[in-house]
């Protein structure tokens, strides 16, 4: 265990690097996502996605790496403004995903990165709200709405009690 660790923090936070990852000709970018949860009054657990700028599809808020940021931080940083949600990151990765991002004359390989986001306010009006539609779903339902099918699986096995 680290010299600063606690046992509540066995791993203390740091500043992430840029990730930036390289794949034969292409680079490969890494993004941080949010896996916004919260439980309804019977208890159950819900999943908030978003929908996509331009082409209206289904997603976690996700975003690049930060400065002075930790993965799970920028992941929370994504979901205020991309869904108006705040609340409490955990430092833990539940999985990774991959998708291509179109960028301006190209495409880009992009490896995601998901951190759960306990969420326990969500704000009536936020940055990106004029652009993106936000809903909350059963993690059944929540999977199906999503396209990248490790996603899905990430969405399917999450358990809040195992954090």
């Amino acid at each position: 265990m680290p010299a600063d660790a606690t046992p509540d923090q066995p791993f203390p936070a740091r500043a992430q690097l840029p990730l930036k990852l390289r794949g034969g000709k292409t680079d490969v970018r890494g993004q941080f996502a949010a896996l916004c949860w919260r439980r309804d009054a019977a208890g159950e657990v819900e999943v908030c996605l978003i929908t996509s700028r331009r082409t209206k599809r289904w997603i976690v808020p996700k975003g690049w790496p930060m400065h002075k940021q930790t993965p799970a931080e920028a992941a929370a940083t994504e979901a205020w403004e991309e869904a108006g949600l705040t609340g409490h990151p955990v430092d833990r990765c539940l999985g990774v995903f991959s998708y291509v991002k179109p960028l301006s004359n190209r495409t880009t390989p992009v490896v995601v990165m998901v951190y759960p986001l306990e969420v326990l306010q969500v704000a009536s009006d936020w940055p990106e709200k004029a652009e993106r539609k936000r809903k909350w779903f059963s993690r059944r339902k929540a999977a199906s709405k999503l396209e990248e099918p490790a996603l899905r699986r990430i969405v399917e096995a999450f358990d809040p009690d195992s954090l």
